[in-house]
């Protein structure tokens, strides 16, 4: 097996059998190097000894919100050149339907010269993972393909089953497309109605996470979602609006993906708005006050920053005159980002009494398990709380909010 990428740090560090994902043990990889079975290189032209090719690429927005499928074309322009007969070509990155037989298949062809389903072998099987959750196993979460012929899709059965218990076929590359598609936008859109509630009740008095706690008992007909402080991470923040942008080609409106993505981008500022409420109860204003920003990571117990709202939020802060930190125990120093440049370099604070309590206050935002929540209402006097981390540990009377 061989593994292809153009960041040569990257490589290094395999080769190295270092690991740079913190999911991944550094041991997994030492002993796959070691053994020969994995090699991790810089050179495309390694493709000409392999028979199967798995494309794993970002597929971001760009400044305007339209899907950016580039790395996609690109990475098939620099893989087409070394095609030969009896391949399978397989793209995981999730994107709308008809990427994989339009674009990357018009690239794969002419860059090759040889024919999709004649020739070579295309399919499409969205990548399913739950990172931060030590009882998700890949080769327990089903996958689901589906090929441009039906030889196609049974090369890719045939090479997934090799790593995966239980395979799921479907008709076509496009309706596998539309299942990751389906599988983020429920997601998203069930985060900001709950996310919509949460304001609606606060107003009421109402605390949503005993409504939701309550409301999760029924055996049927519901599924509890929690709000938060905005969405992160490279799936449901951009996915659904990839069918939103290829709806409009056929003519459709996606009216629930644009609202839920209106209210999950608004929650920020919601969660600054009630910072600046729980300071003034104090007596203290936001701007000169020094704001602790608990949890940069999108989701908890994972090291992945990618658009998490934790940027938003600090960035709202500081615009209004905070003087800002984080502490993330899983990033100790913000590597650079596609749009939060400023703040490449910035470390996270000690979790030590006297570097913490030097706040006035503390917000939330990512509940990682390894922090100490007790620790933070012994040595704050103000937290803002997104998650619900405090609600099992024992603090003041007004000390917590919930935003």
């Amino acid at each position: 097996m061989i593994g292809l990428d153009i960041d040569p740090m990257k490589v290094e560090a395999i080769c190295k059998g270092r690991s740079y994902i913190k999911h991944i043990d550094a041991a997994t990889i030492t002993e796959q190097t070691q053994s020969g079975s994995f090699r991790a290189s810089t050179d495309f032209g390694l493709i000409r000894e392999v028979e199967a090719v798995i494309l794993c690429v970002p597929t971001p927005l760009n400044k305007n919100r339209e899907p950016d499928i580039s790395y996609i074309t690109k990475t098939g322009e620099a893989i087409a050149p070394y095609l030969h007969k009896g391949m399978l070509v397989v793209l995981e990155s999730t994107t709308y339907p008809g990427t994989t037989d339009g674009e990357l298949r018009q690239v794969l062809e002419g860059g090759s010269g040889l024919k999709a389903g004649t020739d070579f072998h295309l399919a499409f099987s969205p990548e399913r993972e739950d990172p931060g959750n030590p009882a998700s196993k890949v080769a327990h979460i089903p996958k689901v393909v589906g090929g441009y012929t039906p030889a196609c899709l049974k090369r890719a059965k045939d090479l997934y089953a090799h790593a995966i218990e239980h395979i799921v076929p479907v008709s076509s590359c496009r309706v596998a497309e539309a299942t990751k598609l389906l599988e983020n936008i429920f997601r998203g859109v069930n985060i900001a109605l709950v996310n919509e509630l949460k304001v609606v009740y606060a107003a009421m008095g109402i605390d949503i996470w005993e409504v939701i706690a309550a409301a999760k008992t029924k055996p049927f007909g519901f599924m509890p979602f929690y709000p938060g402080p905005g969405l992160g991470g490279h799936c449901i923040p951009l996915d659904p609006f990839y069918l939103t942008w290829k709806a409009r080609e056929f003519g459709q409106n996606t009216r629930f993906i644009e609202l839920a993505g209106e209210i999950n981008t608004r929650m920020p500022e919601y969660v600054v708005y009630q910072t600046i409420e729980a300071l003034n109860s104090r007596k203290k204003s936001l701007n000169g006050s020094r704001v602790l920003v608990v949890g940069l990571a999108y989701k908890p117990n994972v090291d992945d920053m990618r658009e998490s709202p934790t940027f938003h939020v600090m960035e709202l802060l500081q615009k209004r005159g905070a003087i800002v930190d984080y502490y993330d125990p899983h990033i100790p120093v913000i590597t650079p980002t596609r749009e939060h440049a400023e703040w490449t370099g910035r470390q996270s604070v000690a979790w030590t009494k006297e570097t913490v309590g030097d706040h006035d206050a503390a917000v939330i935002v990512t509940n990682h398990r390894s922090i100490d929540y007790q620790a933070l209402a012994n040595w704050v006097s103000l937290i803002i709380d997104t998650r619900n981390a405090m609600a099992v540990c024992q603090a003041k009377t007004g000390q917590v909010w919930k935003a």
